[in-house]
């Protein structure tokens, strides 16, 4: 499995955090887990299931248990916790690190920051940054597009009509995220999010015309750096002798980095129009979303019918 990892001073760069004390190998450092710690247990001597890997982050309860110890036990706390080597220590609300914490640092080569933000809001935004960051992905070739608020992504053989039915969504509307390529992450148990690769972010290739820029084309409304993938349309060319789904009852799911996400297969002919079944599809697909499955509706109601039509007869 792929490890990914975001540098330090990347990090430090987009939480605005003040540099007290630059390690030798500060533009070196990578952080590969996606959480921190606060070392409250540390700091007194308890070092069960330490992480070292982990931003280590001293907020307010620690930096008064740090003031009821004398310089001597600060050296020594300090000494313990920073011999395994965190990536970085970070002092929160502002707050300036002792003389002991800054010498240990010197001895042990460890980077200390400085936050001007709440310990709470600090930690929380740098797990959620931690997790965009590192989490689990892969390359699928496939168009991503956003209709009536869903991530919706198209896969299917090349020349199915992926590209066009994107662009016929894009002028009623719709955005654009990735076109050939989507990058996709695992952010959550249950959410995958999807982007377009920077070198190709907003372009679209039609067979016949080439290469085009939807923003500069259609406008920056046209566009959106990244969206949820809320459901699976998977475009297939028609086939005469294939059985299609005509209700829609059974829920079908496709699976990516473990996630279940829903699935339709869409066959493709000339005549159809592709961009409203598409629309019609995101549409349902909230509505199911919301516990409103009209198939179901649907179903319920001919039984019904079937029922009641026999109670009939048998009068």
């Amino acid at each position: 499995m792929a490890i990914y990892m975001v540098s330090l001073q990347q990090l430090a760069r987009e939480f605005q955090l003040k540099l007290l004390f630059q390690a030798s190998d500060f533009e070196k450092i990578q952080i590969i887990v996606e959480d921190v710690n606060r070392p409250a247990l540390q700091l007194s001597g308890f070092f069960e299931h330490f992480e070292p890997a982990r931003i280590q982050v001293i907020g307010r309860v620690e930096d008064t248990y740090l003031a009821g110890m004398t310089p001597e036990q600060r050296v020594v706390a300090f000494d313990r916790l920073l011999s395994y080597r965190p990536p970085a220590l970070i002092f929160a609300r502002g707050q300036e690190p002792c003389a002991e914490c800054m010498v240990m640092a010197r001895k042990h080569n460890i980077t200390v920051l400085q936050s001007a933000e709440t310990t709470s809001a600090l930690v929380s935004s740098m797990i959620a940054t931690l997790k965009h960051y590192l989490a689990p992905r892969l390359t699928r070739h496939g168009v991503l597009v956003e209709v009536h608020g869903e991530g919706m992504l198209l896969l299917g053989e090349s020349g199915v009509g992926k590209s066009e039915a994107a662009i016929e969504l894009v002028k009623r509307g719709h955005r654009l995220i990735a076109d050939d390529a989507v990058e996709i992450k695992k952010e959550g148990a249950h959410q995958l999010t999807g982007s377009a690769p920077e070198l190709i972010r907003h372009y679209i290739e039609l067979r016949g015309i080439g290469v085009i820029n939807v923003a500069r084309l259609f406008g920056m409304g046209a566009v959106k750096e990244f969206a949820n993938i809320d459901m699976v349309v998977n475009l297939e060319a028609w086939r005469d002798d294939a059985l299609y789904d005509r209700l829609g009852v059974e829920d079908t799911f496709t699976t990516i980095l473990d996630v279940k996400i829903p699935m339709l297969t869409i066959p493709v002919k000339p005549g159809r129009n592709l961009a409203v079944i598409l629309e019609v599809a995101a549409m349902n697909n909230r509505q199911r979303k919301l516990g409103y499955n009209a198939a179901k509706e649907f179903t319920e109601q001919i039984n019904k019918h079937i029922d009641a039509t026999m109670a009939s007869e048998m009068i």
